[in-house]
């Protein structure tokens, strides 16, 4: 059984995989995704620019009093929904996807989904 770091360190390094084929340009920036005991983080970024566009999270203040607790997939879907409404507002509507090194389940999948419902391509 691996203890936590080495899972981390796994993790990682399947990230570092996904990072050599997904690249987000100024016309299709990257949605990254970090998952943590406690709390979901979903950022658009611009990698040209080096630029976070647009970033929500669970610990955003109308999300926090919205949801009791964080590490959910309900809570993971109103991050899904708020990031797919704030980009689209900014002009935002195609996306790549950067699920971070985690499996495509539960909370990631819950707030992809929600970000494509919001109007979010990828």
């Amino acid at each position: 059984m691996l203890n936590k770091a080495d899972r981390n360190k796994l993790r990682k390094k399947r990230h570092y995989r996904i990072r050599n084929h997904v690249f987000g340009s100024s016309e299709r920036p990257r949605l990254n995704v970090y998952r943590s005991n406690r709390h979901i983080y979903a950022q658009i970024i611009d990698d040209f620019e080096g630029k976070t566009l647009v970033a929500v999270s669970t610990l955003t203040p109308e999300i926090a009093n919205a949801v009791d607790n964080g590490n959910n997939v309900d809570a993971a879907r109103l991050v899904g929904k708020t990031i797919g409404e704030r980009a689209i507002t900014k002009g935002i509507d195609k996306v790549v996807f950067d699920r971070g090194g985690y499996k495509y389940h539960g909370r990631v999948a819950a707030l992809a989904s929600a970000a494509r419902e919001a109007g979010l391509e990828f």
